[in-house]
């Protein structure tokens, strides 16, 4: 029995070849009572597209790209990929895209990535993750002709779209939760400073004290990995004065930290209070359970599925309503212990002092 083929379908349909095509392809010049009906009709006779024709019809590869610059043993620590693919995966196998992942180890390897995706025509257009804050990636795929979706805080008007949930609200309500469990002296993991998330999420946990009247704790730099979480967390309880609570860039240094400082024999929440981002599976059933930022990954990367789709068919963008990151209050975080609290109102009103004579002193 010979396969069937698309000119089978516009015959049981009624309609014509370049009817089923739009309709297969989901391109606006068909209504919808007919797609539908098309589609009935395709799946009443047993026919699948071949997706080797679908990709010379349409002159498309029928796949798009996700190149992560990161150590893969860092990359299979973090939870957040496996969650943001399994989002993509939803939307693109629903319309025949096939997803090309490629982990390259540093950045200098990423730019003959796109470069090679381009000259062998291996996919239509890429998701642009971990955005820097001088990035010249959009800028390069502008030039290659590659649509692109930024994935992550935006940098201002940009060149390509951006999907992604605003960082700020999650760290400020971690702030302001830990400023009404009497925490006055918090400080803080970061991710890359370099990066436009973990350079966003600093500044709101800086910003958020301030606004509280308090001065910004001690920061220190880490890259999002378990070992520098821990590397950091240890540097920040071996200051003279250690913070009585920290709040970490994402739950897998946060996860870490606590780890280490229980191996001290501090106990959390009692003697250090502990905050994540992320919101990751695990982090409801750690000892203490996390208090962590949630944000829902997955339909994260669904909606910027949908959006490459959209400019790879240069169609008009659909609105995008992610739900907004929000904190979630667990064991990890409690009222600061009462002989640090005096301990750290008096540090604060010295470090405010210092700061008013310095002042002066400019003047």
């Amino acid at each position: 029995m010979s396969r069937l083929t698309i000119n089978d379908v516009a015959r049981a349909a009624g309609v014509s070849k370049g009817a089923v095509s739009f309709a297969l392809n989901s391109r606006p010049g068909v209504a919808p009572e007919t797609r539908a009906r098309i589609l009935r009709v395709a799946r009443d006779i047993g026919w699948t597209p071949s997706s080797r024709a679908r990709a010379l019809s349409v002159s498309r590869a029928l796949a798009v790209g996700l190149v992560i610059a990161r150590p893969p043993d860092t990359l299979g620590a973090d939870p957040f990929f496996p969650s943001f693919i399994a989002g993509l995966e939803s939307v693109l196998s629903e319309r025949g895209y096939a997803l090309l992942l490629q982990v390259v180890a540093n950045d200098d390897r990423e730019t003959p990535s796109y470069r090679r995706l381009v000259d062998e025509g291996r996919v239509d257009g890429v998701f642009l993750t971990d955005l820097f804050m001088d990035d010249p990636r959009p800028a390069l795929l502008a030039e290659l002709g590659l649509p692109a979706v930024v994935i992550g805080p935006a940098l201002g008007d940009g060149i390509w779209p951006a999907v992604g949930v605003d960082d700020a609200p999650g760290i400020i309500g971690a702030v302001e939760h830990l400023v009404a469990l009497g925490h006055s002296h918090i400080g803080h993991v970061a991710g890359p400073r370099g990066m436009v998330h973990g350079h966003s999420r600093q500044q709101a946990w800086s910003g958020a004290l301030l606004r509280a009247g308090l001065a910004p704790g001690p920061s220190i730099e880490a890259d999002f990995s378990a070992e520098s979480g821990a590397a950091a967390t240890r540097q920040l309880l071996d200051l003279a004065e250690p913070p009585t609570a920290i709040v970490y860039a994402n739950d897998l240094m946060a996860m870490a930290g606590m780890s280490l400082a229980q191996s001290r024999g501090l106990d959390v929440p009692r003697d250090l209070s502990i905050t994540g981002y992320d919101d990751t599976e695990i982090a409801a059933h750690l000892q203490p359970s996390l208090t962590t930022v949630s944000t829902d990954v997955i339909e994260w990367g669904r909606a910027a599925a949908k959006r490459l789709l959209e400019l790879i068919d240069t169609q008009p963008p659909t609105d995008i309503m992610l739900p907004p990151a929000q904190l979630v209050v667990r064991n990890s975080t409690g009222p600061v212990r009462a002989d640090l609290q005096g301990r750290t109102k008096t540090t604060h009103r010295r470090r405010q002092t210092t700061r008013g004579a310095r002042r002066m002193e400019k003047q």
